[in-house]
């Protein structure tokens, strides 16, 4: 005969873990070099865009919309082929990483959707679906001479399984997000012009990972993914190479207190 001497420690909920977290100051494929091979569950990240010379060409008055946070959404100058190819690069680099079964969300601008598809693709990532993020309180600039930019796309991949995390409890999760953008308090501790709203990071980690799951933003910007993840339990890898925004988002996870 067996007896439990102590039934409450049955019944008791699990205790709070504290995630573990890792941050580098860094070029992302020099600090992913650093990771495991296929010890991550779960990538969430905002890479370049490669705009700049698009927007030049359009005869658009760069300097000008950088002064302010929407003009400058993740716009780079890097001639098309060398963003492919650091593009690439990083995909290969994540796939090394990432675990099978694991799932990826990238940011992305629309016009370079397929091109991140395919190199996606070229790595061992399977295609799930292009989502739309839609700004409910988007800046209107030049509102009375087109149509306001409120959308941005987000690209779903998992790694060698045509499935992974998916923590829907049986409810109905569309393609289609929508948040107002980030509030000030957010950006308490400094700001960055591409910097996305907790609730809209919130909604794919949770979604996407499990409690004690290691999540990992090769391009951590102000550390949004990296407040989510310590939030809600899970286990973060972030990088930035910009020294200023790589402090923002230090100070932000560090602040941030369940």
């Amino acid at each position: 005969m067996v007896r439990v001497q102590n039934k409450s420690i049955l019944r008791r909920k699990e205790e709070p873990t504290m995630p573990q977290i890792r941050l580098y100051n860094s070029d992302c494929i020099e600090a992913m070099k650093n990771i495991g091979d296929h010890t991550i569950d779960l990538i969430v990240t905002d890479p370049p865009y490669n705009l700049g010379n698009f927007m030049k060409n359009r005869d658009t008055n760069l300097s000008k919309m950088r002064d302010n946070f929407f003009g400058s959404a993740g716009w780079d100058d890097m001639e098309f082929e060398e963003w492919e190819k650091s593009m690439d690069t990083f995909f290969k680099s994540s796939a090394r990483v990432m675990k099978k079964g694991g799932t990826m969300i990238v940011f992305m601008a629309i016009i370079k959707v397929e091109t991140i598809i395919k190199l996606a693709q070229k790595h061992g990532f399977y295609y799930k679906t292009t989502g739309i993020w839609h700004k409910t309180n988007p800046m209107p600039r030049n509102m009375n001479l087109h149509f306001v930019n409120s959308t941005e796309a987000w690209v779903y991949f998992t790694y060698k399984t045509r499935t992974g995390t998916f923590n829907n409890d049986g409810a109905m999760f569309h393609d289609f997000v929508e948040t107002a953008v980030t509030s000030n308090g957010e950006r308490k501790y400094g700001k960055h012009p591409t910097q996305k709203p907790e609730s809209l990071i919130q909604h794919f980690v949770e979604l996407l990972s499990n409690r004690e799951d290691w999540v990992l933003d090769p391009f951590m910007g102000s550390g949004t993914t990296g407040v989510v993840a310590k939030r809600t339990e899970r286990n973060f890898i972030g990088v930035e190479l910009n020294e200023i925004y790589f402090e923002i988002a230090k100070s932000r996870i560090k602040g941030e207190n369940k």
